[in-house]
């Protein structure tokens, strides 16, 4: 996955646009196939790393805790590490990520439809 540097012209026209579009603005938070893959998860409840996981085996752990992070950054899931000797952690959506929840399920119907088409 490339990274936008910070300090480049694309950086910096995504940023405005954003600022300038709330749609883009959400696009830019939730897009890419795997944050909409863990929300889609996690509108089932709580999970740990490892149930993430086993859920969706096609991401490697770097991608995930990535993407966790990225997530939790932006407010859309919340973090919570238990005082457990092993440590247990588990990833939970927060009130705005739950509102997520009928734009998922909307894009899923627009995909099933759009499949067809195909």
């Amino acid at each position: 996955m490339s990274k936008v540097k910070e300090t480049s012209t694309n950086f910096e026209n995504k940023k405005i646009l954003g600022e300038e579009c709330s749609e883009v603005y959400a696009a830019n938070i939730i897009g890419g196939q795997w944050a909409l893959v863990i929300c889609s998860w996690l509108l089932k409840g709580k999970m740990r790393f490892g149930e993430l996981k086993k859920a969706i085996p096609n991401i490697t752990e770097r991608m995930l805790t990535l993407q966790l992070r990225k997530l939790e950054k932006n407010k859309i899931i919340t973090r919570t590490v238990y005082a457990e000797v092993p440590p247990r952690v588990e990833y939970e959506l927060t009130k705005i990520g739950y509102e997520l929840g009928p734009v998922i399920r909307q894009m899923e119907q627009w995909g099933e439809r759009h499949k067809k088409l195909q």
